[in-house]
């Protein structure tokens, strides 16, 4: 079996997907996509491309070597989403090629069901309890929300005090019936978010989701000592060697991979399991597409520090699309009780609706994130 083409689609509502095509007829999809960058991850395939036409699909590692060794430059989110994207879809054709699911070549199930979580935005403390009654009423038992939008390098204790009125106005909706992780996004800075921590103990926090930004290796560990609740952080992290640092510094407790960045399924199980050593969990990244949920998926069902999984139903960032509306067969994303069910089709697990891409990439999308300002005008993180 030997590679023929590849098709790469930019559709709504901020994704690209590739199709690699075999002379055998099977075909894989995958997820290469920098969010914002969708045109240069493009690019960057491309130029893959010479590497891929007429190899053996099934030589998986051999070509994942080839493409991040063979440059002298090597890294970043460009090149390393790139490969990851042409990783999931070499996975995929394997697995259809030997009629199992990429799983099973993995080393088989661990666990039979997979826990997910939610989103839940709004502005107002009650805008925050209403979401998470509707979360906890769809049978979620875990949410996430931000904690604030742009926040100085040293900020009011109003923001401090905004986040912590929201976290209150779950409890009080919910009590203890979900578990919440608090996404920082980097967006604070070790000063204020060493006071956010300490002021969010009584909340019984299930994470704190990359508390500041993962360039600061060492500002984990002192937070790590500031606050008792589990810091977790990885998702602008790429390669093992991206997270060899953090996984061994002691100052994260949850690595959070994007199977779309941080090298395909391939390297993410490598991380996975070098995260294992350290006694750290993994909770994939995943505010992404419906082949880079399949793809963290196959990995969270043969992981057995796998946590949570990220999943992007009703998430913010999308105005328009959905993971599910690529599917031919959206069923197999159903969530029953915050889980979703070990994915059993060959591959990845899914059909994609190849009718639905061709018409969405049409339109396209000129996806990119805000620039956010502080008053004074500096830039500031979104």
């Amino acid at each position: 079996m030997k590679i023929v083409s590849l098709e790469l689609f930019t559709v709504p509502p901020r994704w690209l997907f590739l199709k690699i095509t075999t002379d055998s007829g099977i075909e894989g999809w995958g997820e290469p996509i920098v969010e914002g960058k969708a045109a240069t991850v493009a690019m960057a395939v491309r130029e893959m491309e010479c590497q891929l036409l007429g190899r053996d699909p099934g030589a998986i590692e051999d070509i994942w070597q080839a493409l991040y060794r063979g440059g002298f430059y090597r890294g970043g989110p460009v090149l390393t989403s790139a490969l990851s994207g042409i990783d999931q879809a070499l996975w995929d054709i394997k697995g259809k090629a030997l009629g199992v699911p990429v799983h099973e070549l993995l080393g088989g199930p661990v666990r039979e069901r997979m826990r997910v979580y939610s989103w839940i935005g709004g502005e107002t403390p009650a805008d925050v309890g209403r979401m998470a009654r509707e979360r906890r009423e769809q049978g979620y038992t875990a949410v996430k929300m931000g904690a604030t939008s742009q926040c100085a390098w040293i900020d009011s204790g109003k923001v401090v005090d905004a986040v912590c009125a929201r976290l209150q106005a779950i409890r009080d909706a919910v009590g203890l019936d979900l578990d919440v992780a608090v996404d920082f996004h980097g967006r604070i800075h070790k000063g204020m978010a060493r006071v956010m921590m300490r002021e969010m103990e009584p909340y019984r926090l299930f994470f704190v989701e990359e508390p500041v930004l993962c360039e600061n290796e060492e500002a984990f560990r002192e937070l790590r000592r500031a606050a008792s609740m589990p810091i977790a952080t990885g998702e602008r992290n790429y390669t093992r060697w991206g997270f060899k640092g953090l996984i061994s510094g002691g100052g994260v407790d949850i690595v959070q991979p994007d199977l779309s960045h941080a090298g395909g399924i391939s390297e993410v199980r490598r991380i996975a399991a070098m995260a294992e050593a350290y006694d750290v969990a993994l909770a994939p990244h995943c505010p992404l597409g419906p082949i880079a949920l399949a793809s963290s998926l196959q990995v969270d069902f043969c992981t057995p520090n796998a946590l949570i999984q990220e999943q992007s139903l009703g998430i913010h960032y999308h105005k328009e699309g959905d993971a599910w509306e690529y599917l031919a067969d959206p069923g197999v994303f159903a969530y029953r009780d915050g889980m979703v069910d070990r994915p059993t089709a060959p591959g990845l697990g899914i059909a994609i609706n190849e009718e639905t891409v061709r018409r969405a990439a049409e339109k396209g999308h000129a996806w990119h994130n805000p620039v956010w300002r502080l008053p004074d005008g500096t830039v500031t993180e979104w």
